[in-house]
């Protein structure tokens, strides 16, 4: 089997989920989560120092989370689908790879037919509010995408792997695959351009790289 693992937030959607689920709280929130997280993803400042620290200020329940995989899909990269659609017709393998949050993103994968998402669980109480999330899941910390590159390596053993995404947390796969896409079509992000080997601008383009 071949594998093609995609980021999801800024790449298959043009949103930040964790942007949108501070946008539900108000201006305030949004602009502490927004500056966190555009610092996490240009490399300036470590993903554990704020993935918890933005989850606090968010409080996010389970509508919260719902009304997020709406958004997704609404505001789809517009070749995604075909493009997956494609692949999957020449033998390769789609996973959604994440820091976002899985109950979010899972409305999305299923529009583009991707049935692997490896993403954060959020916690629920039974009334729907915040109870926390799972602290101890790779991409919740500097290299955990890498961390899951290497354990869907070690559990499928695929023939070949790319990796497509347009943050320095995707860039840090590249040293595992055989081919890192860097993808600047909602956010070209200079470290990301600069050290990828291949950077594109659709998601398209990657039927002519592979």
């Amino acid at each position: 089997m071949k594998l093609i693992c995609f980021d999801c937030d800024s790449t298959l959607s043009s949103i930040e989920g964790i942007d949108e689920l501070a946008r539900i709280h108000g201006p305030e929130v949004f602009a502490r989560v927004e500056a966190m997280t555009r610092d996490a993803m240009n490399g300036k400042i470590r993903l554990e120092e704020v993935f918890g620290r933005r989850l606090d200020i968010i409080r996010p329940g389970a509508a919260d989370a719902a009304a997020i995989g709406g958004r997704y899909l609404a505001n789809v990269e517009p070749t995604a689908k075909a493009t997956i659609g494609v692949l999957v017709e020449r033998g390769w393998t789609p996973v959604i790879v994440s820091g976002g949050f899985r109950q979010a993103i899972r409305p999305l994968a299923d529009f583009l037919g991707v049935a692997r998402v490896e993403a954060v669980d959020l916690r629920f109480a039974p009334d729907g509010t915040y109870s926390g999330y799972d602290s101890a899941y790779p991409t919740t910390r500097t290299g955990g995408k890498l961390e899951v590159i290497r354990a869907l390596r070690s559990e499928l053993r695929p023939s070949r792997v790319v990796t497509v995404g347009d943050g320095v947390s995707d860039l840090e796969t590249r040293s595992d695959v055989e081919l890192f896409v860097g993808y600047g079509g909602f956010v070209a992000r200079e470290t990301v351009e600069r050290e990828a080997a291949v950077f594109v601008r659709s998601l398209e383009a990657i039927l002519l790289l592979v």
